[in-house]
């Protein structure tokens, strides 16, 4: 979700007003992934190299994390929406983490629509994470290392029992990853918008789905239409 500090200085504005304006935009891709069927949605709200941001601006982005939850936390259940939060949370404050815990606790048993919220997460820091845990385990006697697959590591990962994305969408033209999900997006499609995030509507949610759907996705193998002729 990229661009709401520039989508601020555009105007002239604080970029704590682009960050306002992208909780609105959340709302409203919650809102449509629901009404398009789809399954999980994965919002990368606070990435851990964002600490290095300004003071001001890390206070900011938490309190709209808490006016987010205790806003719309009700009405999500109501839809239906169970919340998931992954990410490293050895870092957050008390307060951060109950709400969090609030939230995952009360839609534990919904399923309409997963909602993964990506707080103090990284990919590589994830992957660390699991690999320690797994390390810990073989020492405790209660892993074979000879074991350790694939499948090993992905359960091991914040993001367990979630399907690996299908679909990744960054706006405001940037082409990059940035630490998002690196193990997980191995055969996710990519697809790069020109809006910046407080503009991402459903249309341009519309437009993302509209070109993955157009993508041949192999996963390695090649198109029945290949092996038909013989390539």
């Amino acid at each position: 979700m990229d661009g709401n500090g520039r989508w601020a200085q555009r105007r002239g504005q604080m970029r704590t007003t682009g960050h306002r304006m992208g909780v609105e935009a959340v709302r409203e891709a919650v809102r449509s992934a629901g009404e398009l069927g789809i399954r999980y949605l994965t919002l990368f709200a606070f990435s851990s190299e964002n600490w290095s941001r300004p003071e001001d601006e890390v206070n900011d982005l938490m309190g709209l994390l808490k006016f987010f939850v205790r806003r719309d936390l009700a009405e999500l259940h109501r839809e239906g929406v169970r919340v998931r939060v992954i990410g490293n949370r050895r870092a957050l404050k008390a307060d951060i983490l109950s709400l969090l815990a609030e939230a995952e606790d009360l839609t534990r048993n919904n399923s309409a629509l997963e909602l993964i919220i990506a707080f103090n997460y990284g990919g590589r820091d994830d992957i660390a994470r699991a690999a320690r845990g797994l390390v810990d385990q073989v020492a405790r006697g209660e892993l074979d290392p000879q074991s350790i697959n694939e499948d090993a590591i992905s359960n091991a990962l914040d993001t367990a029992g979630i399907p690996d994305p299908d679909l990744i969408i960054r706006t405001s033209g940037e082409q990059r990853i940035s630490n998002f999900l690196i193990w997980q997006a191995a055969y996710a499609e990519f697809v790069f918008l020109p809006c910046l995030w407080p503009d991402f509507g459903r249309a341009d949610f519309e437009e993302a789905i509209r070109q993955y759907s157009c993508r041949d996705r192999r996963f390695g193998s090649v198109a029945e239409r290949d092996l038909a002729l013989g390539s």
